[in-house]
């Protein structure tokens, strides 16, 4: 009986095929762990310049947790020496408490916040805030501290009049939950030292600094909170003296989170300007790209 001709197998032309888009994707995720690892080493560098120069921050200069959450929703869109006006303002007239904003008038802490800029819309959110602690922990920072951090930034997100710079701001200094901080300057910074692309989202930048930083509190390499001496300009990047808040007890992980976001604000704020950067006495001029 006569058959005909075996057809011919394309088994093996499929396994060669297969075998070289694994090779591609081997490649390619190789690649992208490099370049992922270069950033991460970079981070780490430009940490170990700073504190070098700069030493403890001593930020954020608060007196007690409430004032920083305060403080969290007034810094939006502003400077910070708006922000002090404001904080003074409350102080003075004895109003810098959950019980004080809770009792006193939306118009009068709007009167009270007014040098903070778009004080209407901060003064609804830090009346937000306070019904929200009442009525999800009665009331007490120390319930709501307790929260698993994933749990409270995605309440604290869900809260109108929070982004997320303002939530990991609450969480990191008045909660010391440990998690970045990412603010307009972190990405001037790294963007213009080619660290980031403008079109990198939050959480992106958030989980690159979260993973650089991790092993530098693990090794135990920064534990100092004092200053080092100034530079010759004086400049002791976003550095305050010592603070109740900023000389509480924390973790050597929240610690150094804190730390690169303050040294990234002494940067943004004496050097990597929005307009004319001063790099001729930044600690990272040795990092700059070559243009």
């Amino acid at each position: 009986m006569h058959f005909g001709k075996p057809k011919p197998s394309h088994r093996g032309e499929h396994s060669l095929l297969g075998r070289s888009i694994r090779l591609k994707a081997e490649r390619i995720l190789s690649v992208s762990r490099t370049v992922k690892d270069k950033k991460e080493n970079d981070v780490r560098q430009y940490y170990r310049a700073l504190y070098h120069a700069w030493g403890a921050q001593h930020w954020w200069p608060a007196e007690t947790r409430f004032e920083i959450i305060v403080g969290a929703y007034l810094t939006q869109n502003t400077a910070w020496t708006n922000v002090e006006r404001a904080l003074a303002q409350l102080r003075d007239a004895g109003l810098l408490s959950v019980e004080g904003v809770r009792r006193i008038g939306l118009s009068k802490l709007e009167e009270l916040i007014q040098s903070s800029g778009y004080f209407r819309q901060k003064a609804k959110g830090l009346k937000t805030f306070i019904a929200f602690l009442d009525a999800e922990y009665g009331g007490s920072l120390d319930r709501l501290f307790t929260e698993p951090t994933s749990t409270l930034r995605e309440k604290l997100l869900s809260l109108n009049g929070v982004g997320p710079e303002t939530a990991d701001s609450i969480l990191l200094y008045a909660g010391n939950h440990p998690v970045f901080v990412v603010d307009t300057y972190t990405r001037r910074i790294f963007e213009r030292h080619k660290i980031l692309s403008s079109d990198v989202g939050y959480e992106d930048i958030r989980g690159l600094f979260e993973r650089a930083l991790k092993p530098i509190a693990a090794a135990g390499q920064q534990t100092s909170t004092n200053w080092a001496p100034a530079l010759e300009s004086g400049i002791r990047g976003a550095g305050h003296s010592p603070s109740a808040m900023s000389a509480a007890p924390r973790t050597a992980l929240v610690q150094v989170y804190n730390e690169m976001h303050g040294l990234i604000v002494g940067v943004g704020k004496h050097y990597c300007k929005k307009s004319q950067p001063d790099c001729g006495g930044c600690p990272l001029r040795p990092f700059l790209p070559d243009r």
